[in-house]
C-alpha cells in the first residue's frame, strides 16, 4: 500500500546551520542556475525569489531521505518538476553512490498555457466538499472552446469518433456548446454518479430560471452564492409572515414598496421561481417549505438572495 509521510518529520528538527552543512554544500550554484525551471523564472517579469530558488535542495533531501529510509528509487511527477527530481537524483548520486530515477509527465494546460491547481487559482476538488457538484459541472460548461476537445480527450471515456463529431458540430453552431455540455455531463457523471449529474444540472437550470423543487437550502446557497444577498431574523417570519412588498423592501431588495410594486405589476417578481401575482401575498417560514433560504428574481436575469437566521 501506499505511505503518506510529512517531510516536515526529518527537515523541521534541522538547523539552518545543519541544512547548509549537510545539504547546502552539495549544490553547486551553476547547476542550479542551469536548470530550466530556474532559468525560465530568472527571465520572466516576476524573477524568482530565494525561497523558490532554494525549494529545489529541499525536495532534493526528500528523495534522499525516502532512498535512504524506504528504498525509494523513483520520483514521479509534472514536467516543470524535471529540475527539482533531476537534483535528487545528482545527490543521492553524490553522496549515496546510488543510482535514481525520474519520470514526468505533461501538465494539463488551458489554451493560455495556464495550468491546473491551487497555486494557479483554478483548482477542482474530486470532494463535494470541496467543490460541489454543481460548481464541478459548470466548471467544465464554462471551458473555453479552444480546450474542450482536448479535454473531451483527457477527462472523458467517449469514442473519438463521437468526439471528432461533437466538435464539428460546435463549429457549426459554437453557441450551443454542444461540446461543453457533454464534457460537463461526462465528467461530473465520472465523479459524482448520476444522482449528482442529475442535481448537477437541475441546479443550473434553476440558475437561469428553472424551477428549484428538489434543492436544498445548501445547494440553493451554492448556485446563488454570487448573487446580492440579505440577512433577516426568521423570527420575522413567524405566524403569518410578511407581506411580499414590506418583506422585499425590508431586505433591500427594492428601495420602496412603489418600486417593488412596479415591478410586480409588470409581472417580473418571482419568489423561489414562481411569480408573485399580487401585493396581497404574504411570506412565511411555510411558505419556503423549511428551508431559510428565499430567492428574488426580478426579470429575467437578475436575483437576491435572502437567508433566514436565528
Amino acid at each position: 500500500g501506499a505511505l503518506m509521510l510529512d517531510n516536515h518529520d526529518w527537515i523541521a528538527p534541522m538547523t539552518f546551520i545543519d541544512w547548509l552543512r549537510d545539504v547546502g554544500k552539495h549544490f553547486g550554484i551553476g547547476t542550479m542556475l542551469g536548470k530550466e525551471s530556474v532559468r525560465s523564472r530568472l527571465g520572466s517579469e516576476q524573477g524568482i525569489t530565494f525561497t523558490e530558488f532554494a525549494y529545489m535542495t529541499m525536495q532534493a533531501y526528500d528523495f534522499l531521505h525516502l532512498f535512504d529510509h524506504h528504498g525509494c528509487t523513483i520520483q514521479c511527477g509534472g514536467n516543470d518538476q524535471w529540475g527539482n527530481i533531476t537534483a535528487g537524483m545528482d545527490l543521492i548520486q553524490k553522496v549515496r553512490g546510488g543510482r535514481a530515477y525520474g519520470i514526468t509527465f505533461p501538465l494539463v494546460t488551458t489554451a493560455t498555457g495556464a495550468k491546473f491547481g491551487k497555486s494557479a487559482g483554478n483548482a477542482v476538488w474530486l470532494d463535494a466538499d470541496r467543490t460541489s457538484p454543481f460548481r464541478f459541472y459548470q466548471y467544465w460548461l464554462n471551458t473555453e472552446d479552444g480546450d474542450v476537445a482536448r479535454f473531451l480527450k483527457l477527462f472523458t471515456f467517449l469514442p473519438l469518433e463521437q468526439i471528432r463529431e461533437l466538435c464539428k458540430e460546435h463549429e457549426q453552431d459554437p453557441g450551443r456548446r454542444g461540446a461543453q455540455r457533454m464534457l460537463a455531463s461526462e465528467t461530473t457523471r465520472l465523479v459524482h454518479g448520476e444522482a449528482g449529474l442529475e442535481r448537477a444540472v437541475r441546479a443550473t437550470d434553476a440558475l437561469f430560471g428553472g424551477g428549484l423543487e428538489g434543492l436544498s437550502e445548501a445547494e440553493l446557497a451554492d448556485v446563488f452564492s454570487d448573487v446580492p444577498s440579505t440577512t433577516m431574523p426568521a423570527g420575522s417570519l413567524d405566524g403569518d409572515g410578511l407581506p411580499v412588498l414590506e418583506l422585499l423592501t425590508r431586505a433591500s431588495v427594492f428601495a420602496s414598496k412603489g418600486e417593488a410594486r412596479r415591478m410586480l405589476d409588470q409581472g417580473g417578481l418571482y419568489l423561489n421561481s414562481r411569480r408573485v401575482g399580487s401585493p396581497e401575498e404574504r411570506v412565511s417560514l411555510a411558505t419556503l417549505e423549511g428551508r431559510r433560504v428565499l430567492i428574488v428574481r426580478l426579470g429575467k436575469k437578475r436575483y437576491h438572495m435572502v437567508r433566514f437566521e436565528e
